[in-house]
C-alpha cells in the first residue's frame, strides 16, 4: 500500500467515524477514531524509521 492509499485510509475511516457520531452510533463513531488514531500511529512511527534509515 502507497502512503496516498495509506492517507485516504486514514481520511476515510475518521470521516466514517464523524458521520456515524452525528448520526447517534457512538460506539461505532468510537471505534472508527480508535482505528484511525493506531493506524496513523503506526504510519508515522513507520515513516520515522524510513527517514532514520
Amino acid at each position: 500500500m502507497n502512503e496516498l492509499k495509506k492517507d485516504m485510509f486514514i481520511g476515510s475511516v475518521s470521516f466514517l467515524g464523524i458521520v456515524a457520531f452525528v448520526s447517534g452510533q457512538f460506539i461505532l463513531s468510537t471505534m472508527m477514531f480508535g482505528v484511525a488514531a493506531v493506524w496513523s500511529t503506526i504510519l508515522l512511527n513507520n515513516r520515522a524509521q524510513a527517514v532514520k534509515n
